[in-house]
């Protein structure tokens, strides 16, 4: 009686693992449906940023161009110094 009474509650034990592997497997699908809608918006957002990035791209590049010009203001404002002071030195 024992043994099939034993018997009895493996089989109902089997039965009850196999339905929670169905079940947790079913919802590993709607979490892996859900990751992939996640994916889908970082996607667009990696978009955004790509977009975001070419436009610092164009500010970069117009502060380089407005540096070098301002360099060679400097280097001018330098030089006229430079000659300033050794025409002051030369014809006092």
């Amino acid at each position: 009686m024992d043994r099939e009474w034993t018997d009895k509650r493996m089989d109902d034990f089997v039965d009850r693992v196999g339905r929670f592997e169905g079940d947790v497997k079913e919802r590993f699908d709607k979490v892996d449906a859900r990751f992939d809608r996640v994916e889908a918006q970082f996607d667009k957002v990696d978009d955004r940023f790509a977009r975001v990035d070419d436009r610092f791209d164009k500010v970069d590049d117009r502060f380089d161009r407005l540096e070098g010009k301002i360099d060679a203001t400097n280097r001018t404002i330098w030089a006229g110094i430079f000659v300033a002071v050794m025409v002051k030195v030369l014809f006092g």
